[in-house]
């Protein structure tokens, strides 16, 4: 039959459907056959041909029609898994029941009186085996039938696998005595040959794929709260003892990823001239495997001590006792006892290789093949990090860690002004902070950083560290306001790896007193009740420096000499009521100049991109969705002493705010008030240093020396800053009101002493040295600077504290919607949840 009478056909079926007021009986299979047995329809096909308001039509004016639709689609998907589709005719069935139910669970989803439909028991309804007396296997759910049969048919020779076996009598093999530890699809984690590439399996794996995961996107019709972290029918059966295809299917789909690479032959422009079937296979793999692993991510933490097991992942019982009550997810179970060094190193570099991608550079425009899920590749990092402690530590113990962190910068540094994507920016900074609580990411940092990745930020020749900073820096003063509450992260990152650092470049010690500069103006400090803990994490920065990693950071020690007044204007901060309403004041009479700004800033929210690009479309994949708030820092961190043998030892967790002094259990207390600031737009500067400061000292020769530039920049970022901390606060909170005993309880705990004593003993050096010599050449005072010590005239050395990751209910959250926002978006072809009721986020047409 032609294709053109194929849909023709199958289009006469879905109009019979719509049109029957009266129920059709299940065994009416001349009816129910039209639509999968004489057709040869693409799912792309199916998707046009079954349009959304007839299949809403049939759910509400003729439920049991729907209803047997999907019995009989699930029965043929179970009869072909138990036969193993021998015939080209079986295989066609399979796929077109396939494609039907991805096209109907998403409305079968959005209404809530459906959902418990898949998990109801009909006795024998869906399952092809009545006969045979087995109660237990007659009465399951139709939805455990489901994901069995898709299981079963994701390791059916000549369907999704290559045959072993081609001399059977029949030309079959026994689907139930299949060993599938023997087909896993790719060679890799616990498996060693490399199965032949065969496009057909690799297209008929992606829509089997493609089905379970419409199974698991139950999820995207609940709302975002933490009550709804329950667990999701479809994932924990499909993760548990009952399928037992779930570790060769979890292998596969892992190794299928980290094995992918996408350059293909090297040939320019291939991936234009032919379509690569494994890509798609990729994609699909990959987000099954986040959804699968992010179920019951939250709270339940797998042991990573795992020594005891064996060879490969066996023995999946080994952890249970670790875990909170509830179903386990062999999924995550696995995951987190992989634990041989060569497992890990595949895995590491598949996913750098893959990060890496987009960053290629080639003489050619688009001459390579760019992949596009780079954000389901950073929620997989993270999971690995996250589940598996010793993937974490390999991962760290050598510097190919960078080849994960440069790629991460780099994205960051190019979504920072797209607000489609601050998803993305939040998942980067997410990894770096799990990162950063570890020792040796602050060390492996050091190495210097001579790759140039194509990114707009000033020349430098440094470190990776220098890299880090720069790009946050730029994220800081160049991003949009969305990205306010990341600013705590981001610089908690930086104080993590701060005392680590051997010598920062000119360049990163200047931005470093840059963003001090634009956080301790008064105005900035009193229009929110949270502002003054950026300063504390800068200064706890300059601390970790100074007194653990002193010899090698002349450049920073100079520009902290030569931006001292900074230091004397915080540690001289009025409090009075006078001063507090005087900086609020100059606020007040700025707003008038730069309010016509901010309220443009506001109405683009609902735009695709809004910054420094406004004429380019979003790209694929990115999130224009509204994700749940982001936890605050203190309740996404657990601080960790480190002592002086380098463990760490946990402290108490801190509720109230960040920062920390050189007395590590005092901590500013939480204000009264509910900060609600009005409207930010300030654009008022300190005043430029004295001549008398500036006199004595050379200006510096980097890109930000000029002081008049220095301090014009800082009005600008001071603009930008005011906009985006004080924007985001919700309108309906109390308005802020500092009052001076606020202002006292955490002046008086700014972390100064360090700092000040370092200034009270160098600068009149510097100056003598300045003054006798004629010096007007920074580099005289900088080689001064290197050779000087300051041993013995500090105070004593404060001890490092670290602020590690801690999951918690409310990031749960934010990666559930994060996760589901990427796939819903990244499924364009065909749109599998388009135009559904999703309540999980909001979708902004643009």
């Amino acid at each position: 039959m032609g294709n053109g009478d194929s849909k023709l056909h199958f289009r006469k079926a879905v109009i019979q459907l719509t049109t029957k007021t009266q129920p059709v009986e299940a065994t009416d299979d001349a009816f129910w056959d039209q639509f999968w047995a004489d057709t040869s329809t693409t799912v792309q096909d199916v998707f046009a041909l079954v349009p959304a308001a007839e299949i809403r039509a049939v759910r509400e004016e003729s439920p049991s029609n729907l209803a047997t639709l999907c019995y009989k689609a699930v029965e043929k998907l179970v009869q072909g898994a138990d036969s193993g589709c021998p015939s080209e005719r079986q295989r066609q069935i399979v796929l077109n029941c396939t494609r039907l139910l991805t096209r109907i669970l998403p409305y079968i989803f959005e209404d809530a009186d459906w959902r418990g439909f898949f998990w109801s028991t009909v006795p024998g309804a869906g399952r092809a085996r009545q006969d045979e007396g087995d109660d237990d296997d007659g009465s399951r759910p139709l939805a455990e039938s489901l994901l069995l049969a898709v299981a079963d048919l994701l390791f059916c020779p000549d369907f999704t696998i290559q045959s072993h076996h081609k001399t059977s009598p029949d030309g079959a093999e026994d689907m139930q005595s299949i060993d599938s530890c023997e087909y896993i699809w790719e060679a890799g984690v616990g498996f060693a040959q490399s199965p032949q590439l065969n496009y057909t399996h690799d297209l008929n794996r992606t829509e089997l794929l493609k089905l379970l995961l419409t199974c698991f996107s139950e999820a995207m019709y609940l709302p975002p709260s933490t009550d709804n972290l329950c667990l999701n029918p479809w994932v924990t059966f499909f993760c548990s003892t009952d399928n037992r295809h779930a570790l060769p299917l979890f292998t596969s789909l892992l190794n299928v990823v980290c094995a992918y690479d996408p350059v293909g032959y090297g040939i320019p422009y291939n991936h234009l001239m032919f379509s690569d079937p494994r890509e798609v296979l990729v994609e699909q793999a990959v987000q099954i495997l986040i959804v699968a692993l992010e179920h019951g991510a939250w709270p339940a933490r797998p042991s990573a001590d795992f020594s005891s097991s064996t060879s490969g992942m066996e023995d999946h019982e080994v952890h249970s006792q670790n875990r909170p009550v509830g179903p386990d997810n062999l999924f995550v179970n696995y995951l987190s006892r992989i634990h041989r060094d060569e497992d890990f190193s595949f895995i590491l570099k598949g996913v750098a290789r893959l990060l890496t991608n987009p960053l290629i550079q080639t003489y050619l425009p688009n001459s390579t093949k760019k992949i596009q899920f780079h954000q389901e590749l950073l929620v997989l990092f993270w999971k690995l990090c996250d589940f598996n402690k010793k993937f974490l530590f390999f991962v760290l113990k050598s510097s190919d860690v960078l080849d994960v962190l440069v790629p991460i910068l780099f994205y960051l540094n190019d979504a920072r002004a797209d607000q489609s994507r601050v998803g993305l920016m939040h998942i980067g900074v997410f990894i770096l902070l799990l990162l950063s609580g570890e020792r040796n990411f602050g060390v492996r940092l050091n190495k210097p950083y001579t790759v140039r990745v194509p990114m707009d930020i000033p020349v430098f020749t440094g470190t990776h560290a220098d890299l880090l900073i720069v790009i946050f820096h730029k994220i800081i003063t160049g991003g949009h306001q969305r990205l306010q509450p990341l600013f705590d992260c981001l610089l908690t990152v930086i104080v993590n790896v701060s005392p680590y650092l051997k010598s920062l470049s000119m360049v990163a010690a200047n931005k470093l007193l840059h963003l001090l500069e634009a956080f301790s103006t008064n105005w900035f400090l009193f229009s929110s009740s949270q502002n003054h803990h950026l300063v504390f994490f800068l200064l706890e920065v300059f601390n970790n420096i100074i007194q653990y990693q002193f010899d090698g950071n002349c450049s920073l020690v100079y520009t902290i000499i030569r931006k001292r007044n900074v230091f004397h204007q915080l540690a001289n901060l009025s409090s009075d009521p006078d001063s507090i309403q005087k900086a609020l004041q100059k606020k007040k009479k700025k707003q008038k100049t730069t309010s016509a700004g901010i309220s443009r800033t506001n109405s683009q929210e609902t735009v695709s991109m809004e910054g420094s690009r406004p004429a380019i479309p979003a790209e694929p994949g990115t999130l224009k969705a509204s994700l749940v708030a982001m936890p605050a820092i203190d309740k996404l961190t657990e601080k960790a002493q480190v002592s002086e043998d380098g463990t760490m030892v946990c402290l108490q967790q801190n509720t109230h705010s960040p920062q920390t002094t050189t007395d590590q259990h005092r901590h500013t207390p939480q204000p009264t008030h509910t900060p609600q600031p009005h409207t930010a737009g300030d654009q008022h500067t300190h005043s430029p240093q004295s001549a008398a400061d500036t006199s004595a000292i050379a200006a510096p020769s980097d890109t930000e020396s000029n002081s008049g530039r220095d301090n014009e920049e800082v009005s600008q970022v001071e603009a930008e800053l005011t906009r985006s901390r004080l924007s985001s606060v919700s309108s309906s909170a109390t308005y802020w009101n500092p009052t001076p005993d606020w202002v006292v309880s955490w002046k008086s705990k700014l972390p100064l002493q360090t700092i000040m004593r370092l200034l009270q003993v160098l600068v009149p050096q510097v100056e003598k040295i300045c003054i006798d010599k004629g010096l007007t050449d920074e580099s005289e005072i900088l080689r001064f600077l290197h050779h000087g010590t300051l041993v013995g005239l500090l105070p004593v050395p404060h001890p490092i504290l670290i602020r590690k990751y801690q999951a918690n209910a409310g990031t749960a959250m934010w990666f559930r919607t994060y996760m589901w926002g990427v796939i819903y978006l990244r499924n364009v072809d065909p749109p599998i949840w388009y135009d559904t009721d999703v309540r999980l986020f909001e979708i902004q047409r643009v």
